[in-house]
């Protein structure tokens, strides 16, 4: 369960501010988990939570709306590795109903939309939305020709070759009266029965596990070898279409019957109907057979049928208003806790985990959930309101979980009637059970509220920080070492190699005791999967060269990482609250690692911070605080001298042209830029002497438009403020870059 975050109308700009950048984020991560790498990281619903929340702060503080807002934005980008192929007609997500009133009000919004055509009889379709990855096939004078991954909607990737290996996408279309030129799209989905059949081989083989069929589908789609594909026997449903010289038929329901007669399964439990009850109950139906059928599907879409209403109706923030997909609730089980465990996270946070008698949900074996933090245990979310009515968690209860999504598990329920008569309250630590410190609940002193998570201060000295703090510090958004990973870090810790982030930049003389970790993990691995397969190995234990060759390329990284961006090295010291855009926005200001350390002692010494600390646009009182902490802990001190011994990070040097045709001028990036990245842009206008502003208002002077751009067009129009495309933006800054 999601923790209760402060409602929107209590929070303050700097805390919306932060609030949009850890939103951004968040959807971006997960659309890349999701999209990109088929490793979905949260449920679906927590998903949809994260939009739902981003879209409420951007309409309460529409001037903080950022220039890379995941409103309107689907899917991630493409992953590297695949030629790229730009839909002609955009691939676009479907809005969300979880309950049959959200079907309701959809239907409702439908006749309100057509309410002047009085006599107008609006049908709608009805069939299951399947859990698979989205792919569109182009199809030219009835034969193949390409076949493109959704990616980001705009932009997915080239997977004809895969596709083809696909029996059922037909390489030239049967029948007759298909369009001259029409891209269809479906569902690319893997059954159960292949699921466990691969699964048997790869064990067999002493290979990978697989997580389930949607993730193990996406990645058989992604093979540089279309054999391998092929021996994966995925399954297609044909359900819409993309670009077409002309509609298939007059309506949805006609046009995917076409789809049948020209060869593609489609699937046998869609209908059309023209009424609510009509829809739910074929809602409830499929929602019956869902065990039954052989595959994977998370809810039912409903579309209106007729197309030239379909058209007339349109679209909005990336979404047709036509159609709604119905989420089906999370399947449940019950099971038992055995015990609780407690992990310590980077910033010291102290974070529950449930270890349960293992159960199937969703088809995935559930033995951890995590239980979030001290007053979830007790049944109260972050503001001491029940949750789970009032129940507790304790060692012994049985318990209801569920996988919304089929990804991340979560309880939901305690069976009180089921609850052993000696089980006891959870006293949760208040020591941190990896170093013995203290472990603490702050108070906000703005609301005078404690905190709900209980934090270890052992810092530096609490190895499970110094594991996460390291993991932090190499990360891409930080430091971006390659090859130095969570594994590794944690690997090289426990041998003791590394301990703090200075010691990453000696371990090169280290070298002999990194190789032997190395190869003892290797040994490690061997055996486990010796296991797995039961099968005994030929060779004995050796050092593979690759550890070498590894350690190598490790080193030649590390090395290469020695002056990096100060922006970088900021957001890599892992300061509470110092996000990537605040360690941005404290990199410009303060120029140099020098002026920055300064002014943070300086901070942190002083009675008045604000006195000593400048004031910041995007930065207020709880990132001055989270930086008196760090720079007031002499043990930081240490650690930072250490590092600076080993690294010297660039100042940060922001040229702007003050002659520039866009000098003062505040210019809005919109839609899906096509020559440079948002992030680029941004620098780009900067550097100009412009202001880059997230959403248009009545201070806006230009907008720049890309493929895509939706409600910041309208908002341009109506208060008359210039439109320029990329290649105007070019031509009128002279091409700077």
């Amino acid at each position: 369960m999601a923790e209760i975050l402060k409602p929107v109308d209590e929070l303050t700009p700097d805390e919306a501010a932060a609030e949009l950048a850890r939103l951004a984020k968040e959807i971006a991560a997960a659309d890349i988990a999701y999209h990109q790498n088929d490793a979905p990281e949260i449920t679906d619903a927590e998903y949809d939570a994260l939009r739902i929340r981003n879209a409420e702060v951007e309409r309460s503080f529409p001037d903080l709306v950022r220039a890379d807002s995941p409103t309107g934005s689907v899917g991630a980008p493409p992953a590297e590795g695949f030629a790229k192929v730009r839909h002609a007609v955009p691939m676009l997500s479907l809005a969300k109903a979880y309950a049959e009133q959200d079907v309701v009000d959809f239907i409702q919004r439908g006749h309100r939309f057509f309410e002047r055509d009085k006599d107008l009889d609006i049908a709608f379709t009805a069939e299951p939305k399947i859990d698979g990855l989205s792919a569109s096939l182009r199809y030219e004078n009835g034969v193949f020709v390409q076949g493109a991954t959704r990616g980001n909607g705009t932009v997915g990737e080239d997977i004809t070759a895969n596709l083809r290996t696909i029996a059922d996408i037909p390489h030239r279309l049967k029948g007759s009266g298909w369009p001259e030129v029409i891209e269809i799209r479906g569902e690319v989905y893997m059954t159960y029965a292949e699921f466990e059949a691969l699964k048997e081989r790869s064990v067999a083989a002493g290979g990978q596990d697989y997580v389930n069929p949607r993730n193990t589908a996406a990645g058989s789609l992604r093979q540089k070898d279309p054999a391998v594909t092929a021996s994966r026997n995925l399954k297609f449903f044909a359900y819409a279409w993309g670009y077409t010289t002309e509609d298939p038929a007059p309506t949805q329901y006609e046009s995917v019957q076409k789809f049948a007669e020209w060869g593609f399964g489609v699937n046998p439990l869609m209908v059309r109907a023209r009424t609510v009850e009509e829809l739910i109950a074929q809602y409830h139906l499929i929602e019956e057979k869902r065990s039954s059928l052989g595959y994977d599907i998370d809810g039912v879409v409903y579309k209106v049928d007729q197309l030239e209403l379909q058209r007339r109706w349109g679209f909005i923030s990336g979404e047709p208003r036509w159609a709604i997909a119905h989420k089906f609730p999370a399947e449940q089980a019950m099971t038992t806790v055995r015990r609780i465990d407690i992990q310590v996270g980077r910033t010291g946070t102290l974070a529950p985990v449930a270890r349960l008698d293992p159960v199937t949900v969703g088809g995935v074996t559930v033995e951890n959930v995590t239980l979030h933090n001290e007053d979830y245990i007790k049944g109260l979310d972050s503001n001491g309101q029940p949750i789970r009515d009032g129940k507790d968690i304790r060692i012994g209860d049985t318990v209801l979980i569920q996988r919304a999504g089929d990804v991340i598990p979560q309880i939901v329920d305690v069976v009180i009637e089921k609850r052993p008569a000696d089980a006891e309250s959870y006293a949760f630590p208040h020591t941190c059970p990896v170093c013995g410190s203290p472990a603490t609940r702050e108070v906000n002193e703005k609301t005078g509220k404690e905190d709900s998570r209980r934090r270890c201060t052992g810092e530096l000295i609490c190895a499970a920080q110094a594991v996460e703090r390291l993991r932090h510090f190499v990360s891409r958004g930080a430091m971006d070492i390659e090859g130095m990973g969570a594994e590794n870090i944690e690997l090289f810790f426990n041998a003791g190699l590394i301990e703090t982030a200075a010691d990453i930049f000696t371990l090169k003389d280290k070298r002999e005791r990194a190789q032997q970790a190395l190869a003892e993990r290797r040994e490690e691995q061997a055996r486990q999967r010796e296991a797995a397969s039961g099968k005994e190995r030929k060779n004995a234990r050796s050092v593979d060269q690759r550890n070498f060759e590894g350690l190598d390329k490790l080193f030649a990284a590390i090395d290469a990482r020695r002056e990096p961006e100060l922006d970088r090295f900021v957001f890599a010291l892992g300061i509470r609250h110092v996000g990537d855009t605040t360690a941005a926005l404290l990199a410009r200001t303060f120029s140099t690692v020098e002026e920055f350390i300064r002014v943070g002692k300086e901070t942190a010494a002083a009675d008045d911070p604000h006195s000593v600390f400048p004031s910041i646009n995007g930065i207020g009182d709880t990132v001055i605080g989270a930086l008196r902490d760090f720079f007031g802990n002499e043990r930081n001190d240490r650690v930072l001298d250490a590092l600076l011994g080993q690294v010297t990070p660039k100042p940060y040097v922001v040229t702007v042209s003050a002659d520039s045709a866009v000098a003062g001028k505040t210019v809005v990036f919109t839609g899906s830029l096509e020559k440079m990245t948002r992030s680029e842009a941004k620098a780009m206008a900067e550097r100009l002497g412009a202001k880059v502003a997230g959403s248009v208002s009545a201070k806006t002077d230009l907008v720049v438009a890309g493929p895509g751009a939706g409600s910041k067009l309208k908002t341009a129009a109506e208060l008359g403020i210039e439109v320029i495309d990329e290649d105007a933006w070019f031509e009128r800054v002279g091409r700077a870059s």
